[in-house]
């Protein structure tokens, strides 16, 4: 896994279209407000997740997924120690790594 930001470590698998990330985030780990033009889903695999999506802001639990469409600024706060899997569409290919 490779540190992305101080906390969040991140895995990808690439396909043509698609990038997966498989990420481990810490207790107080943060994700600052970005936009990119990839459709994303998030899918909460354990902790307790908080998630900005333009306006709307989503405590997310394992077996919770949160939608961000391309273009809308999000942003998130690990409450607990994450594991989730973000797929995005088109493939993310400035995580081609």
């Amino acid at each position: 896994m490779t540190e992305m930001l101080p906390g969040c470590h991140a895995r990808f698998v690439h396909s043509d279209t698609m990038t997966v990330a498989h990420w481990k985030i810490d207790a107080g780990g943060e994700i600052p407000p970005h936009t990119h033009p990839h459709e994303q889903i998030v899918n909460l695999l354990e902790g307790t997740f908080e998630m900005r999506v333009g306006d709307d802001v989503f405590t997310m639990a394992p077996g919770d997924s949160v939608i961000v469409p391309g273009g809308v600024e999000h942003s998130a706060l690990a409450r607990t120690d994450v594991r989730c899997i973000d797929v995005f569409h088109p493939a993310r290919d400035d995580y081609r790594i």
